[in-house]
């Protein structure tokens, strides 16, 4: 299922942070917050190897990503589906969602030990609010 292009346009354009939600080795719920980006008619967002939703999402790459604006609650976007993982390009996608979210022109807690990674979202199901 896609997104709508005004879906995208929102996610894109608004530094709204989303909460993203997987699947630990035992079955158990992990959520974290995550910094949005939206390219090739995707939502994904970005982390390093081998932290933890990284690791689960590699062992399990099912997703729910919800997206709320604080500003107005009954507007969201909801996302579940699946994930890919590539590192290409990667790097620069940490630096504009740093200036997206920190209006920082490179990402400041960048660790040299890392490797970064994008995660993109095939979505299987998309709900929203707020949205015509």
């Amino acid at each position: 299922m896609a997104l709508t292009e005004q879906q995208l346009a929102w996610i894109d354009e608004n530094p709204f942070v989303g909460i993203v939600t997987d699947l630990r080795p035992d079955g158990s719920l992990h959520s974290t917050v995550v910094w949005v980006d939206v390219a090739g008619g995707k939502v994904g967002f970005n982390t390093a190897v081998g932290r933890a939703k990284e690791r689960y999402l590699r062992n399990d790459p099912r997703i729910a990503l919800i997206v709320v604006d604080p500003g107005n609650s009954y507007k969201w976007v909801s996302i579940s589906g699946r994930v890919e993982f590539t590192e290409d390009g990667s790097d620069a996608q940490i630096d504009k969602l740093a200036k997206k979210y920190l209006n920082a022109d490179t990402y400041p807690f960048r660790n040299d030990t890392e490797v970064r990674v994008s995660v993109w979202i095939d979505a299987d199901k998309v709900d929203s609010s707020g949205f015509e």
